[in-house]
């Protein structure tokens, strides 16, 4: 079953940048954006039910039962500290936060889901699988070596030096990467990693 992300946002750029940032290096994650509750509730399917939603703050003050029945589910989108008792409650993201922190925080749901995470108090059974990158894909153990760098931030250079291999070389094994997994940024080969064991989310 494909995963389903619902961002519910009255603020049409802020929605559609974040869904464009969440496809990007989640790619196997279906994101819906529904401008208010009513909206979402009437496309929602069961047989195909949302695993998380990203919800603005005064959408979520506004209408906080729905959110408060999906807590464990709830990520809330801020643009500065809660200041409300609601508002603690749940997860936040700050709308301002790199890419590199929204990854993080995919990454903290994905392991929320799987039970390897204690993140706010939850645990294995709270939360649905979030299967963001699908199946393991064959690569050398080269490449292997190159994808946990490039998902622990070092350059190509850096690389390079580290495996005592030459630049092209290091380009040559993430343009392979790239191909086989089917992806593109940094940030989803730093959730491919993280999520099939090549590296721990502190390495990040």
């Amino acid at each position: 079953m494909i995963p389903r992300i619902a961002i519910i946002n009255g603020n049409t750029l802020e929605a559609t940048g974040l869904k464009s940032i969440i496809t990007d290096i989640a790619p196997m994650v279906q994101v819906g954006v529904y401008a208010n509750v009513d909206e979402l509730l009437s496309e929602r399917d069961e047989e195909m039910p949302f695993v998380h939603f990203f919800v603005s703050s005064q959408i979520l003050v506004s209408q906080p039962d729905f959110f408060l029945e999906h807590i464990r589910q709830t990520i809330v989108l801020i643009t500065q500290a809660p200041r409300s008792n609601l508002l603690a409650n749940f997860r936040t993201l700050n709308t301002s936060a790199s890419e590199h922190e929204l990854v993080k925080i995919i990454l903290e749901l994905h392991q929320s889901a799987h039970g390897r995470s204690n993140m706010g108090g939850f645990h294995h059974g709270d939360i649905p699988e979030l299967d963001i990158m699908g199946p393991s894909v064959d690569i050398s153990p080269r490449e292997t070596e190159v994808l946990a760098l490039v998902a622990r931030g070092f350059l190509n250079k850096e690389i390079a030096d580290r495996l005592c291999i030459s630049l092209p070389t290091v380009i040559s094994h993430r343009k392979n990467i790239c191909e086989k997994l089917h992806l593109r940024s940094v940030s989803s080969l730093t959730i491919y990693a993280v999520t099939h064991g090549i590296v721990n989310i502190e390495e990040i």
